[in-house]
């Protein structure tokens, strides 16, 4: 079993910065993916960016024009998304997840790949 844990939302206004973590724990040495994804009202979950564990090899969304950066300590199991320039199109609720499998091409885009989540943290962006 694994846990993860985000924290670091909050309400911010347009070109705004936050930096979202997400701590592992439990069998925290079995995954081998992370990823965060996002969900505003009333649409789909969408996946912001993956990182695989031990290959710095981060996979982001091409609609985010480079303005998030995410960051693996796997020293203290924690997972970062850096968001900078934030639009109000940005706002939803995040979530960190994690896998066990390795799943190539745009797998890593698919929620159905990854079995353990956090509950998730708000971000508001308010122009």
């Amino acid at each position: 079993q694994v846990q993860l844990a985000e924290s670091g939302g909050g309400s911010v206004q347009t070109g705004g910065s936050l930096t979202l973590s997400c701590a592992a724990s439990g069998d925290a040495n079995s995954i081998v993916i992370m990823a965060w994804f996002r969900q505003a009202p009333g649409a789909e979950r969408e996946a912001v960016v993956a990182i695989y564990v031990d290959a710095d090899s981060p996979h982001y969304a091409d609609t985010l024009q480079r303005r998030f950066t995410i960051f693996l300590d796997n020293a203290k199991k924690t997972l970062y998304l850096q968001m900078n320039s934030l639009k109000p199109e940005d706002t939803a609720m995040y979530y960190c997840a994690a896998a066990r499998d390795w799943y190539g091409g745009l797998w890593w885009m698919n929620s159905a790949i990854y079995k353990y989540w956090g509950q998730g943290t708000q971000v508001t962006v308010s122009s």
